[in-house]
């Protein structure tokens, strides 16, 4: 016999979850550029990859994100702000996930 109550409830939790996890993670991101620190990975050369970005993107790449880094209207008190607001919600969003962790393990040990 399948518990349905049971089950939706699970299904809801972990929806609203990943919905709360996603949108922090997206609000850190998005207040971290607003803060001037655009998120710049250097690219990897991978035997496997489909695709590989030259030096030459990785460079103009590099170079677009230093030129909207100056061209931020925002005062230093504000992208101190938005900065500010960037590192809690990237850690709201770790101990999101830690708490879903904390709830899944002790049932594994049964």
């Amino acid at each position: 016999m399948i518990d349905w109550i049971a089950f939706l409830i699970v299904f809801a939790a972990s929806l609203i979850g990943a919905c709360v996890v996603v949108a922090l993670y997206a609000l850190g991101t998005r207040l971290l550029a607003v803060a001037g620190r655009a998120l710049f990975v250097e690219p990897a050369e991978f035997t496997d990859a489909i695709t590989v970005i030259s030096p030459e993107e990785a460079a103009r790449a590099l170079k677009k994100a230093n030129k909207a880094q100056r061209k931020s209207p925002l005062t230093d008190g504000q992208k101190r702000t938005a900065l500010a607001g960037a590192y809690p919600c990237f850690v709201l969003c770790g101990c999101a996930v830690l708490y879903g962790l904390y709830l899944i393990i002790p049932y594994f040990h049964n």
